[in-house]
């Protein structure tokens, strides 16, 4: 499926917030510190023993595919021995975002409920995104260095998005990891009304942020932080809030494992979006984390450096899910 095209309107129109209240909070409870800072970490969302499974599949997902990668053995953690990856260390082709390991997880009662939470509503939509498995310390590709940025356009005005991580695996202090900007969601409006130019505005929902326009921000009190979680643990952060995913230091052995997936209300998709949605579904494809909209599919084929498609390629998942109704209408294909 052909990316969508994006045009940018002579005069772009500011699109509102959806609903005028998505969550109800209380002090000291993780709704508070999401509508607070703009992040918050759920602790145990994933019971332990049940994420140790998810991160085996995703280990046993990787050496499907023949090559000679030992998890153990950091010399093998190399390009040659591992599926194509984007520049972020995700995978998101050969059907991996509805591997029945994904949408297991992404199907944890305690996933759903926060995100439940946050909206106010159970009839939720899932976004079909990436797993990511970053190996430290890999000899063979460089350092990415910090990409700061939003996942929503200056044309949207308050929470439209909540992304999240679902935490495989340890995420310590020099472990790679989720870099937030604590409170810049806050500032979003005031930056874009008085720092850019409204002609500049692109519907396109990813705004990258200079050195310079970090300054901004931290000169008003507004400082990076990594945020460390658990196993099990599900981070979760308003897409107006300024992050990028941190890569391991020197120190860190830890194999980064997560997967990358979002919540919205079913009501907030229109009926072409569905439709486009459903489209994605029927070919195992994979979207941004935007659930409900920009469903714009990533490419269901997978090509390597010299341009031939990859021998290792996959029409469907390695493992279909069952294809339950509670599946399906994440999934956008069946009606709540």
């Amino acid at each position: 499926m052909a990316p969508i095209a994006i045009s940018v309107e002579s005069s772009p129109r500011i699109m509102p917030a959806p609903t005028k209240t998505m969550m109800k909070s209380e002090a000291g409870d993780w709704r508070a510190d999401l509508e607070k800072n703009g992040v918050a970490v759920i602790k145990g969302a994933i019971p332990r023993d049940r994420a140790i499974a998810y991160q085996q599949k995703a280990y046993d997902w990787l050496k499907s595919f023949g090559t000679d990668l030992h998890f153990d053995n950091p010399s093998t953690w190399i390009k040659q021995n591992l599926p194509v990856q984007s520049k972020i260390n995700t995978f998101h082709s050969y059907g991996v975002a509805h591997e029945k390991f994904m949408w297991d997880a992404r199907m944890e009662p305690g996933v759903l409920d926060a995100f439940a939470q946050i909206w106010g509503t159970d009839e939720l939509l899932a976004s079909f995104d990436s797993l990511n498995v970053t190996f430290p310390n890999r000899k063979d590709v460089p350092r990415k260095g910090s990409w700061e940025h939003i996942d929503q356009s200056p044309l949207r005005r308050g929470l439209h998005c909540v992304q999240g991580i679902l935490n495989l695996s340890p995420s310590g202090p020099e472990d790679g990891g989720l870099v937030v900007y604590p409170g810049s969601h806050t500032l979003n409006d005031e930056f874009f009304d008085t720092q850019t130019e409204k002609s500049s505005w692109d519907p396109l929902d990813r705004y990258l942020f200079s050195k310079e326009q970090l300054g901004w921000f931290t000169q008003r009190g507004i400082q990076p932080r990594k945020i460390c979680a658990d196993v099990g643990d599900l981070i979760v952060w308003d897409s107006r809030t300024i992050h990028y995913g941190s890569e391991p230091t020197e120190r860190s052995d830890q194999i980064r494992t997560v997967i990358y997936s979002a919540y919205t209300p079913a009501k907030l998709a229109s009926d072409e979006q569905l439709a486009l949605k459903r489209q994605v579904f029927e070919k195992y494809g994979g979207t941004t984390h935007w659930p409900h909209d920009n469903i714009i599919a990533r490419a269901t084929e997978t090509y390597l450096e010299d341009g031939s498609r990859d021998p290792r390629d996959r029409d469907q998942p390695l493992e279909l899910p069952e294809m339950t109704d509670k599946l399906l209408k994440l999934a956008g294909a069946m009606s709540y």
